[in-house]
């Protein structure tokens, strides 16, 4: 194997035919502008093509089940390694996903309890044994005297296979009936079960009346049963109910006899342990007005948000059933493994599996989430948060000789924890494994074996390599706007002063989550930046306490908002805009026109021109969402998908069209000599220039120039967007609406992203819309950002049920000489001139 990646001409995106040669078994940081085409290179060609050539290799049947990567645009790649992506993006959104699945410590909790868990009786709460063949008869001949009841011996529950053997061994031992998936079938018959499904195979061994007369019969059946299934005897009665027998497990008081426990009792995944009512989501469901089934905020009356089986919560260790064990956080779950004490012969089984536990919750402790419990659905994690989730497993999985690609592991990430995210970086290569992260933050790439950085500019003014090497390299490269910044060359000052409040909108008694009752005053008409450690209640205060509670103000948006006594001052402002990073759209037809409102005097504007009133066309006949003006062969989408079924799905640019979306009639409409398509293809720069006679598109392309979007083009489709760039084009959209000077804006890490000349332009942004009167709310890591704020809250001081307190608030300055603050250790620093040390 070659000691480094070479990659020839690589041509992704905005790539320009760049050949980079990459270490392996080091830890990489890829950097440059946003929109310098880091992402084109680590994800879409190094990840991409590690992912492509893995699944290669399996087969034509295992590659129908798997979603394959395209075929970057490169030249050649040698020694790349089978690779793994941590980005923010992937994790699930299925409310089954929780931390504990994503991290397998819930499978090994689930092996841990079926093993060596102490079933009790549901009903009594007594310890629950085993019973013998001659009890079972005895409790069937009480229970159901005078009904006729069915045997059956269970022999499959839940397995895939199509078991023509098992059920051809039935036939010969002269056993008439089988119950496959609950329906009755002659075992006679052709059956054919499929391979890939799961199954559950019950044979009948006897039916009859239970009394005096029939009970050699019944003990026969019972014999038998157990016999053929190896412990277990099925039971169906007049009505046909199901009733389970065990020589394993029965309590004697109230005579409820147990199933085998299994590591899937304890899956609130699988029928086996999971609550019927609810079936495993811990909330009722109900049907929205298209069909869907949603999850509401009802918790189910059964099993009161448990998700799993009465008889699965009533198996217990040291005291505690297995959702009790997972609502600890992290944090907390540690010393409870450590201190479980078992028998002998127990013991030996729970050590190996203790351990394991242990070192994957070690890890989430040391990637700054200890706070974070087992049962927390992944939907309701931020990016870093999940990001830093996932690696939790891939650390606990501990591969090696593979490539992991990573997007900023850092973000939600305080500066406190960064040395222990970049230790583990450290701690995963060292296994043997490349390590190619796409970072912003100074202390990550200091501490990198190799920078590669990507540049100058962003778009098309991008994707060229600026400089690569080790640190002492990038240092040496005039031209890097990265090495500019960290030979401190070139920098984001300290405010010459601090903007007075102009009133205070103020939080009483909130108390939601891990807030300690706590009053927090924003004041207006300045830039407020909410810091702390991850965990510390930053989110729950600004997102699900004052943002829903505005929402229901303003709107009646009928929002659950967070406890609190109330929250004053809200006559100071008129609106309340949050600005995330997630897409401004999921499909190619959203794009920078359609989301900011460009496109429609666009359209306007060539329903204006002498050819189109000639010919009677509208502005709708120019838009490619609506039939009349687009190309009907492809929908307006400019492109065809043809499915490959075992190879990966192909889009095609449309023959009709060329990929310009629009009928040949409608291209035939000019405007200073371009149509319509033309128009979407340019840059907002050239666009910028053409259209500058028209007031309302001269004030929309100039928002977006002002804040670093000049190289997009106005008709990039939404997904090919980074975060960052997402979140500026937002920020344009309301720069550009009517500014009335009272509306409060909530940003949440804005930084996500971006370069340190990309934070230095968003704080411009940021500070344009204070000077305008609104005021604007930060929630930062990023200290370039904290220092050029007006006003701090630090909550703490740590993570969790640690956390939800103000530790300090003032400016930069006040907060800096705060005691018990992590936020006022770095923050000195900074003010001081001092930066950021490895």
């Amino acid at each position: 194997m070659l000691e480094e990646i070479r990659v020839k001409k690589a041509a992704q995106h905005n790539l320009k035919r760049i050949d980079v040669t990459l270490p392996r078994n080091r830890l990489i940081v890829v950097t440059g502008p946003s929109g310098s085409g880091k992402s084109s290179l680590a994800f879409d060609t190094l990840y991409a093509e590690g992912q492509r050539r893995y699944i290669e290799c399996l087969s034509a049947y295992a590659r129908q089940y798997i979603e394959q990567m395209e075929k970057p645009e490169i030249e050649s790649i040698e020694g790349i390694s089978p690779s793994i992506s941590i980005d923010q993006k992937t994790i699930s959104s299925n409310p089954r996903s929780t931390v504990g699945t994503v991290t397998e410590i819930y499978d090994l909790l689930r092996l841990l309890y079926a093993r060596v868990g102490t079933p009790y009786c549901p009903r009594c709460s007594r310890p629950v044994s085993s019973q013998t063949p001659e009890q079972i008869g005895r409790r069937i001949a009480e229970a159901f005297a005078g009904e006729k009841v069915k045997i059956l011996a269970p022999l499959v529950r839940g397995r895939k296979g199509e078991y023509a053997r098992l059920i051809e061994r039935v036939r010969r031992k002269g056993f008439l009936w089988v119950r496959l998936d609950g329906q009755w079938r002659e075992v006679d018959q052709d059956i054919r079960l499929e391979r890939t499904k799961k199954h559950d195979i019950e044979v009948l061994v006897d039916d009859f009346v239970v009394g005096p007369r029939s009970l050699p019969r019944l003990r026969e059946a019972v014999d038998k049963s157990i016999e053929l299934s190896g412990g277990d005897l099925l039971l169906l009665d007049e009505r046909a109910k199901e009733t389970i027998f065990s020589l394993k497990l029965l309590c004697p008081f109230c005579g409820i006899s147990l199933p085998e426990l299994e590591p899937r009792s304890f899956s609130f995944n699988s029928p086996y342990g999971a609550c019927s009512r609810c079936h495993g989501l811990g909330f009722q469901t109900a049907v929205d007005e298209w069909g869907d089934v949603e999850v509401t905020e009802n918790v189910c009356p059964d099993c009161h948000g448990a998700r799993l089986k009465k008889e699965s919560l009533a198996v217990k260790i040291g005291g505690m059933n297995i959702h009790e064990l997972s609502s600890l956080p992290a944090s907390k779950l540690m010393p409870e493994i450590r201190e479980m004490r078992f028998s002998p012969g127990s013991a030996l089984i729970a050590s190996r599996i203790q351990k394991e536990i242990l070192s994957r919750l070690e890890v989430m402790v040391e990637l700054g989430l200890p706070y974070l419990q087992l049962n927390r659905t992944t939907l309701s994690l931020s990016g870093g948060e999940a990001q830093r989730v996932r690696l939790a497993a891939q650390v606990g999985a501990r591969l090696k000789g593979v490539l992991y690609v990573l997007d900023e592991p850092t973000v939600g990430l305080h500066q406190r924890d960064n040395n222990r995210l970049i230790r583990l970086l450290r701690g995963i290569r060292d296994q043997g494994n490349s390590v190619v992260v796409v970072e912003h933050d100074e202390q990550t790439i200091r501490s990198a074996d190799h920078i590669l950085d990507l540049g100058p500019g962003a778009g098309e003014e991008g994707g060229y390599k600026v400089a690569e090497g080790d640190l002492a390299c990038i240092l040496k490269v005039e031209e890097s706007l990265t090495s500019q910044y960290l030979r401190g060359e070139k920098k984001i000052p300290v405010p010459p002063f601090r903007r007075k409040p102009k009133g205070w909108l103020a939080i009483i008694g909130a108390r939601e989550h891990n807030l300690k009752n706590i009053e927090v005053r924003i004041p207006l008409g300045t830039m407020t930046a909410v810091t702390g450690v991850s965990g510390s209640g930053k989110s729950t205060l600004l997102c699900d306490i004052l943002y829903k509670s505005l929402l229901n103000t303003f709107h009646k948006a009928g929002q659950t908002v967070g406890g609190h006594e109330a929250i004053l001052g809200v006559d100071e402002i008129d609106k309340v805009i949050s600005v995330d990073q997630k897409p401004i759209g999921r499909t190619p037809r959203s794009n920078p026109a359609t989301y900011t409102g460009l496109l429609t005097p666009l359209r306007e504007l060539f329903s204006r021109t002498p050819e189109a009133r000639m010919r009677g066309y509208s502005s709708s006949r120019f838009s490619f969402n609506l039939p009349g003006g687009r190309c009907e062969n492809c929908q307006g989408a400019g492109a065809k998908k043809v499915e490959m079924h075992f190879l990966p799905d192909v889009l095609v640019t449309c023959d009709r069209c060329g990929g310009k979306r629009y009928n040949k009639e409608t291209l035939a409409v000019l405007y200073k000599g371009k149509n319509i398509a033309d128009y979407l293809a340019m840059t907002v720069d050239e666009a910028f220039e053409i259209l500058k006679a028209h007031p309302l598109l001269k004030r929309k392309l100039a928002t977006l120039r002002s804040v670093g979007m000049g190289y997009i083009r106005l008709g990039q489709p939404a997904p090919t967007l980074s975060g960052g760039e997402a979140q500026r084009i937002k920020l344009t959209k309301e720069l550009g609406r009517r500014n009335t000077g009272k509306t409060l804006f909530l940003l949440d890490e804005p930084t996500t992203g971006l370069h340190f000349d990309d934070v230095r332009k968003l704080l411009e942004l940021l500070s344009e819309l204070v000077n305008r009167g609104n005021t604007v709310v930060v929630i930062e890591h990023n200290l370039d950002v904290i220092k050029s704020c007006d006003y701090i809250i630090d909550l703490g001081p740590e993570g969790g049920e640690d956390g939800g307190w103000v530790v300090a608030q003032g400016t930069p300055e006040e907060v800096a000489g705060a005691k018990g603050s992590h936020t006022a250790l770095f923050l000195r620093a900074v003010l001081n001139g001092k930066g950021i040390t490895q």
